[in-house]
């Protein structure tokens, strides 16, 4: 699935808000990613908790199965393993799922599938079977969220060969990064922080897609570096407007994939 690559890499966290620019909220840019792909492509479909309900994963799937049908955007049992391999089974029969665990805390009970079967099918079988799967998960806490649905896990799946992990901050970088999750040939954990889905900043209309692996500096800098993901990217540059004022100039680096990183970035922006 090939599409065109936007190379605009100089985005501030808070998204380009330049006045005459197009903008969308994080939640809105993922729902135009996921439309343009089921536009496009009618192997891409969506399923997972809440996908055709009046929440509509907090507002990303909206409209998306009356305008393409409930056999392409559906909810599904609360079974996390069970859904996991049907996705995968599908993938693997030509398809390309996107599967949505609203809660990324619940992930592990699809561990086997993801880490057993997902990751290493394509290894297992030298190259010639590709799973072209997109799980979308979400972090971070809210009302009444408590212990078991706010939890952030990325990490454990980081370590996993043949799993790709992005974290986009932006609408810029969701809508990009998306569009090439599902354009992926095998699979992609795909984490969403839920305080981000009303941030608003330029997306384009056209599809394009961020290369996966492909970090951003988000602030330059000359004192220090700092790496920060997702959310935090936002609190990064906060805390380097203050230390600003005290003579302190600090470099954000916004990685956008944890696996694979781009750590030449990193690397480049420390030697400094």
């Amino acid at each position: 699935m090939d599409l065109p690559v936007d190379k605009v890499e100089s985005t501030r966290a808070s998204g380009p808000a330049a006045e005459g620019k197009r903008t969308r909220t994080y939640r809105e840019a993922l729902r135009e990613a996921l439309a343009q792909a089921m536009e496009r492509d009618s192997r891409v479909f969506v399923a997972g908790q809440g996908g055709d309900d009046p929440g509509a994963v907090f507002g990303t799937t909206k409209g998306l199965a009356e305008r393409f049908g409930r056999q392409r955007v559906f909810d599904t049992p609360i079974a996390e393993n069970g859904i996991t391999g049907i996705m995968i089974g599908a993938a693997l029969a030509g398809m390309r799922p996107v599967l949505v665990h609203m809660r990324m805390d619940f992930l592990p009970m699809s561990m086997d599938q993801i880490v057993n079967h997902a990751a290493k099918w394509r290894f297992m079988f030298g190259g010639r079977v590709n799973v072209p799967l997109t799980i979308r998960c979400i972090i971070g806490r809210g009302w009444g969220a408590a212990a078991q649905h706010s939890q952030s896990l990325q990490a454990l799946f980081v370590h996993i060969p043949g799993l790709k992990v992005v974290m986009p901050s932006t609408p810029y970088d969701a809508k990009g990064l998306l569009l090439a999750s599902i354009a992926d040939e095998n699979p992609v954990i795909f984490v969403e922080h839920r305080w981000l889905f009303d941030q608003s900043g330029y997306v384009p209309e056209e599809e394009y897609v961020i290369p996966i692996g492909k970090g951003v500096i988000r602030r330059k800098g000359r004192d220090a570096t700092v790496v920060a993901i997702s959310h935090m990217a936002y609190e990064a540059c906060k805390a380097a407007e203050s230390l600003e004022k005290d003579g302190i100039d600090i470099e954000i680096i916004d990685p956008r994939s944890l696996s694979p990183l781009d750590d030449e970035l990193i690397f480049d922006s420390v030697k400094k």
